[in-house]
């Protein structure tokens, strides 16, 4: 299905389509955005899988608005934490230079192989897809060699649109969320190819939690014919290992969305039976069994349903809020109510009025909760999520 989402976008698959032959043994660093210089546990792993102090990184700046600057700030920072940093001048906005010429530049594609490691600088992700794929959608020389860097087991790492690019298909100049919910989604505008490394079988977003971009990414799963999503927020990461185990550090956490079985009405977005699950940092959670492994400080920290911490009802009056979604998550697996509903709306002024959308979270037996025993911070799993318009969603409580 999503082949054919994107040839109806009149784009080629060539360059995001894995080889056949060899999947690769590297790892991915998908950060959500807003890394800070001084979150070592991120910057430390992504040099340590580069294959420690002193290895080589190449910075590709390509999808910023100021390149030069970016790919310096970046260089330096992974400098600062042992590694051997340098940029690829391969961007569409850098000053007096022919991008294409430059990702085809022998000397360029040579240093790049070499390298230990890659780290996609964040931006405007239609940038990278611009400056490394060329016109008839085929790589480009110094992308393959980021996908050689990979194939042999080095690091791919990328913050904000470096993090959209991780998947085969990315937003590439989206509307609001409640445009997207209210009138769907338009291959070629909202969305577009990435460059897949990944895989075909997940979808990556990224600014997540701290801006309601859970319900943004729904809709472009089930346009996209896409199963899995993860979403990952500000100054975290989620490392993905060869293996497809993931685990989450820095910050904060990822949302996991699984619409195996879901299902979704024609018409502005109305989806049935989708699962949410928040990861926290220090989780660990294996794509290929489903096992899902809570940080230290949760392994006894499993919630009871019946020794609930709150109580009454729990309710979001704006779920794209920062972070609502899983402080509604949160409040409902750690509360004495089997569900909890938000609402997400829209201007009162518009003209014409626009739609607003209930989200009703649901907690049954597939759903697992952990706590902290040393913050007040959760690990939350398998929550059903029901979402219509409101008059809708009302009318199905």
């Amino acid at each position: 299905m999503r082949r054919q989402f994107l040839k109806a976008a009149g784009v080629l698959l060539a360059a995001a389509a894995l080889p056949a032959a060899a999947a690769p043994s590297g790892a991915l660093v998908i950060i959500g955005g807003a890394l800070r210089p001084d979150t070592a546990e991120v910057w430390q792993r992504i040099v340590a899988l580069a294959g420690g102090p002193g290895a080589r990184i190449a910075v590709m700046p390509s999808a910023a608005a100021r390149p030069e600057r970016s790919g310096a700030n970046i260089a330096a920072t992974l400098k600062r934490y042992g590694a051997d940093a340098f940029v690829v001048p391969v961007a569409v906005r850098l000053a007096g230079s022919d991008y294409r010429a430059r990702a085809d530049d022998a000397e360029l594609v040579a240093a790049v192989r070499g390298a230990g490691g890659v780290y996609f600088a964040g931006g405007d992700q239609a940038l990278v897809t611009q400056a490394l794929l060329r016109p008839d959608g085929s790589r480009s020389a110094v992308l393959q060699a980021v996908w050689d860097v990979y194939q042999r087991g080095g690091v791919i790492a990328g913050t904000s649109a470096g993090a959209a690019i991780m998947s085969s298909t990315m937003f590439h100049a989206p509307r609001p969320t409640l445009a997207m919910l209210q009138q769907g989604l338009t291959p070629g505008r909202d969305l577009a190819p990435g460059l897949g490394f990944i895989g075909e079988q997940v979808f990556i977003d990224q600014h997540f939690l701290v801006r309601g971009r859970f319900a943004r990414m729904l809709p472009a799963m089930l346009q996209a014919g896409y199963k899995l999503g993860i979403g990952v927020d500000e100054n975290t990461a989620v490392v993905v290992r060869a293996q497809r185990e993931l685990e989450v550090v820095g910050y904060k956490g990822v949302l996991m969305a699984d619409l195996t079985q879901a299902s979704a009405a024609p018409g502005p977005f109305n989806v049935s039976n989708a699962r949410l699950s928040y990861l926290d940092r220090g989780d660990r959670y294996d794509l290929a069994t489903g096992r899902h492994t809570p940080a230290p400080d949760k392994i006894n920290g499993r919630l009871d349903a019946a020794r609930p911490a709150l109580r009454g009802p729990a309710y979001a009056n704006d779920i794209l809020a920062n972070n609502a979604i899983v402080e509604l998550m949160e409040k409902l697996m750690d509360g004495d109510q089997q569900e909890a509903l938000g609402i997400a709306a829209g201007d009162p002024r518009a003209v014409p009025p626009q739609p607003s959308f209930h989200f009703r979270l649901t907690r049954d037996t597939a759903s697992v909760g952990y706590a902290s025993d040393v913050a007040e911070a959760y690990s939350l799993l398998n929550v059903r999520l029901d979402a219509a318009p409101a008059a809708q969603g009302a009318a199905n409580r």
